[in-house]
This record gives C-alpha cells, sequence and structure tokens, in this order.
C-alpha cells in the first residue's frame, strides 16, 4: 500500500517563515506592520541593554553618563536601520510574490 501525504501549495514552498508565520505571503499592510515591529522591538532592546549598561558605568567607574544617551546614541539609530532592512526585506518578498502572480 502506497504511502500518501499532503504537499504543500507551490506558493508556500519557497517562502521564508519566521516563528511560523509565512513572511511571503502577506499583504503590504502585513508587511509594514511586521517591518514596524521589527523596528519597535529593536528600539527597545537596545535601549534597554544600552540603559543597563550606563548603570553598570556609573556604579563601577563613578561616572556620571547622562542616560538620554541610550536613547539618542543606541536605541534611535539601532532602531530606524532595522526598520529600514526589515522594510527592504519585506519590500522585496512582497514585490516578489506579486510579480510571480502576475
Amino acid at each position: 500500500m502506497p504511502h500518501s501525504s499532503p504537499t504543500a501549495p507551490a506558493d508556500t514552498t519557497l517562502a521564508p517563515n519566521l516563528f511560523g508565520v509565512p513572511l511571503g505571503r502577506m499583504g503590504w499592510f502585513a508587511s509594514l506592520l511586521m517591518a514596524a515591529a521589527g523596528g519597535f522591538i529593536a528600539f527597545f532592546a537596545s535601549t534597554f541593554l544600552a540603559i543597563v549598561f550606563i548603570l553598570i558605568a556609573n556604579s563601577t567607574a563613578h561616572r556620571s553618563i547622562d542616560f538620554t544617551v541610550s536613547y539618542r546614541l543606541v536605541g534611535l539609530p539601532v532602531g530606524l536601520v532595522v526598520l529600514a532592512v526589515a522594510l527592504a526585506y519585506m519590500g522585496t518578498l512582497w514585490c516578489r510574490r506579486i510579480f510571480r502572480r502576475a
């Protein structure tokens, strides 16, 4: 008796997945939201790590580094770079899907 297995649709075989989310099958608005979410996550994570580093540096080296440095010089640039890269990547996936269908 031959074994039959269900096959995935042709559209999903080449689509990249991120934690089970098929990135290649999302529309333009979902792609925009995912890119913005990546930028926000990167901003808050890098700001948190910078605040912790400044806290440790202030307490161990008896310095007086201002905590606004973590937002201006670490969080904002990292968040903007991740947002730009995510928008480019998600836009490329969306355009490939649209032109492949046409």
